[in-house]
């Protein structure tokens, strides 16, 4: 179980900073810092939205934008935090009880 554990960590950990790669680089886009032009930035983009975007729909249904500001990314990232500290925590405390 405690593999399964650091595994699970892990992935949530990986997932937590691809999603702020995706809203930093989509800053970046919307500023005109980046040329999504670039064929190596819209790989990259391409697939962060086919990893973030489906998680962020259904929390966007539930939770509008305030003053045009998108804030289902952090409600995604206590979420994924929550369930890291709760289910993973645990277990690790049940290998080493």
């Amino acid at each position: 179980m405690y593999a399964i554990a650091n595994l699970l960590d892990t992935v949530i950990t990986i997932y937590i900073w691809c999603l702020f790669i995706y809203i930093v680089l989509g800053w970046l886009l919307h500023f005109g810092v980046i040329n999504s032009g670039n064929r190596l930035v819209y790989r990259v983009m391409e697939v962060l939205y086919r990893l973030i975007e489906p998680v962020l729909q259904p929390i966007r249904r539930f939770i509008p934008a305030f003053g045009g500001i998108d804030i289902s990314p952090i409600i995604l990232v206590l979420i994924l935090v929550f369930v890291r500290d709760f289910f993973i925590v645990d277990l690790k405390l049940q290998h080493s009880g």
